[in-house]
């Protein structure tokens, strides 16, 4: 009987080390703490934390935005064809919504169309009005409706580690993205190439 018992003990031991994922130790700054949850462009909820693993390129912006948010993701899409497919950590490149009203899943998916950003590195996110003014302030980015149909907001992008830290940010439209490309590389890590 005693035999037995150790035997079973022994295979729990053994099944739980197996099917248990090691999990990894995030910081306080983490933006894997936040436990709000977002839809995606498909309609799907998702939390930060189901990206843990991925680095993360993250801009703020609205799709019916005339001015700066058209550079934004021109700055986007220049960004991850100079980085080039990663060999290392998986890259996700994030657009998060400060219009969450209007920007429903249907209308991120129809951007993303619209825009080329089908590929599944593109990322289109919509919280609420409250989850997105907390994100937003994680990132520093500051917006404001100035009217029915525009928000002020700030032009800026972040890179977080596979932990959720993040390592850089780029303020500015147009840039020289040399930087903040090198930056995503080395938090990567492997080899990238070019994407034509």
């Amino acid at each position: 009987m005693i035999t037995c018992l150790l035997l079973i003990g022994s295979l729990a031991a053994c099944k739980k080390t197996a099917s248990t994922p090691e999990k990894q130790t995030i910081s306080e700054l983490s933006i894997y703490n936040l436990e709000t949850e977002w839809e995606n462009q498909e309609g799907e909820k998702i939390q930060f934390k189901d990206l843990q693993g991925n680095v993360l390129v993250v801009v703020m912006i609205y799709t019916s935005c005339k001015a700066a948010c058209p550079r934004l993701v021109a700055d986007m899409k220049n960004i991850q064809k100079a980085v080039g497919k990663s060999s290392g950590k998986p890259i996700r490149y994030v657009l998060v919504s400060i219009d969450p009203k209007k920007d429903t899943p249907p209308k991120l998916k129809e951007f993303s169309i619209e825009n080329n950003m089908t590929d599944s590195h593109w990322l289109f996110l919509r919280g609420t009005e409250e989850t997105t003014r907390e994100f937003a302030n994680t990132l520093a980015v500051k917006y404001k409706e100035i009217s029915p149909i525009d928000f002020s907001h700030s032009n800026i992008i972040s890179v977080f580690d596979e932990n959720g830290d993040m390592k850089f940010q780029q303020e500015g439209l147009g840039l020289d993205n040399k930087e903040i490309v090198k930056k995503i590389q080395q938090t990567a890590g492997g080899e990238q190439k070019t994407t034509s």
